[in-house]
Formats: C-alpha cells, sequence, structure tokens
C-alpha cells in the first residue's frame, strides 16, 4: 500500500526501540525525511544508522528526555516543521502496591506521559495548521481505558492525554490536522525485557522467562493467545500517520489481541 508520504518530514519520539522503532521503521520504507528521538545515545545513534541503511533513507537522531523542556527545546531545534508527529515512551515498571506509590512517583508519570506529549503537540500543532496538514499519533496504552492495579502508573497519565487528545482534534481536523492514539495491549518490548525482574517481583513469579510470559497470557486473558510484538502495532501506526486517515479523528484504537473485552 502506498501511504502517500513520501517526502514529507516525520518525527519518531521515542524510536530508538521497541514499538517507536518498528513505526519509525514503517515511516522510513515509506519514503519519510525521517527524525527520531530517545535518551540512549549509542542505541539511538545505531537504531538511526540501521534504519536509513535498510531503507536508503535520512534518519537525523536527536538525543532528547521530552518529559524536560531541555530535551523537548533540542527536537524543536533539530525539526522545526515536521509534517508527521508519533510519540510513545518508555512504560513504567509495574507498581506493585498501590499504597507504596508516592508522590513524587506522580508527578514523573506526569511529566513523562502526559505533560511531555502534551508540550510537543502544543509546539508543532499552529505549524501544521497553518499549512493545511499534519498527523499526530500518540502511542500509549490500553490501560489508559482498561484500569489496572499493575499498571497504576501506566494508565491514569494517558488516560488524561487522551482526554486531552480527544478535545484538541476536533479543533483542528478541519485545518487538515489529523490526532489519534493507539493503545496497545500486552506487548513484548525491549522495555518490557528490560523490566522483567520488576515485573516477576510484583507479581511474585519464578525468575524464569517462559513461566512469566505464560503467566502473562493466562492471567491476562489475551484471546489471541500471545503478546504482540511491536510489528503488530506499526502498520496502524503508519496508517495513522497518511493521508488515508483523513476521516479517522481523535480515535482510541485498541491494540490487544482482544483483551479489552468492550463494545466501545
Amino acid at each position: 500500500m502506498d501511504l502517500q508520504i513520501k517526502g514529507k518530514t516525520a518525527i519518531m519520539a521515542g524510536g530508538s526501540a521497541g514499538m517507536g522503532r518498528a513505526t519509525a521503521e514503517r515511516l522510513a520504507e515509506a519514503g519519510v525525511n525521517l527524525v527520531i528521538t530517545a535518551r540512549r545515545e549509542e542505541r539511538l545513534r545505531k537504531a538511526a544508522e540501521e534504519i536509513a541503511s535498510r531503507y536508503n533513507s535520512k534518519v537525523t537522531p536527536v538525543v532528547a528526555d521530552s518529559s524536560t523542556e531541555e530535551g523537548r527545546r533540542a527536537l524543536f531545534d533539530a525539526c522545526p516543521a515536521p509534517d508527521i508527529l508519533a510519540i510513545t515512551i518508555k512504560p513504567p515498571t509495574p507498581n506493585g502496591n498501590f499504597l507504596n506509590i508516592e508522590a513524587q512517583q506522580w508527578r514523573d508519570s506526569m511529566e513523562t506521559a502526559l505533560i511531555g506529549p502534551i508540550e510537543i503537540m502544543r509546539h508543532y500543532i499552529p505549524g501544521m495548521t497553518a499549512r493545511g496538514w499534519g498527523r499526530i499519533v500518540n502511542i500509549a496504552t490500553f490501560s489508559a481505558k482498561n484500569p489496572m492495579i499493575w499498571r497504576l502508573m501506566s494508565g491514569p497519565a494517558r488516560s488524561a492525554l487522551i482526554n486531552y487528545t480527544a478535545c484538541v482534534s476536533r479543533e483542528v481536523a478541519r485545518h487538515g490536522v489529523i490526532i489519534n492514539n493507539l493503545l496497545p495491549g500486552i506487548f513484548r518490548t525491549e522495555g518490557m525485557d528490560e523490566s522483567f525482574d520488576a515485573y516477576v517481583d510484583a507479581f511474585g513469579l519464578e525468575r524464569d522467562r517462559e513461566v512469566a510470559t505464560k503467566h502473562f497470557i493466562e492471567n491476562n486473558r489475551i484471546p489471541a493467545g500471545f503478546m504482540g510484538d511491536a510489528e503488530d502495532l506499526a502498520p496502524m501506526a503508519a496508517l495513522l500517520c497518511s493521508p488515508l486517515s483523513r476521516f479517522i479523528v481523535g480515535q482510541n484504537i485498541v491494540i490487544d489481541g482482544g483483551q479489552h473485552f468492550s463494545l466501545f
């Protein structure tokens, strides 16, 4: 499928690994000029080099933490006028006992998962509306609409984010700027692998990946019978970044193997 975005400029914030990287690859494959950001410089530069080589595309890495003003300024300086903006963050580790969550953890969660994405969108939306075209996609989490006690540090901030985008998307759609959210369920990504010990500790599991994986599938009742991987989400993200999504406005699309048991 031709996504009709060849030659456009796209940002993938959080694009060095996982769902962010997979989305960046689909955008590069479609022929965009790509800017990817992440906090970890070595992994970011390696990802940029590999994507550029694989798809013969222009990929600019920007080392930046989008939860901070300094990090956002670095991105804004590197890419002043993107056509496409996709944003994801590394998911927080499971919180364990909800009574142990302290105020600073909530502040950190809000800075990372709510304020950072909003401030990036707020910066770029005026330019997109002035040019009459833009696409914004947030890769969030299905726990934004499906509360889960063990994902308290993940869901609430993103619930606020999808509320914000539901409102703003209706304001800017008439200018050709389309905003949507993807809500992934249980995915096996680098971020999850890096947080493996925290996951097994939160659930009192054996430190065995096969046992832990079986636990996640069975106890989270994933009808598909497996955890997703990044490539299960990236094609939809790329589609939402294209002109083909012009009549999809302010939606929260769940990609979870059927886990969220709801009509809406």
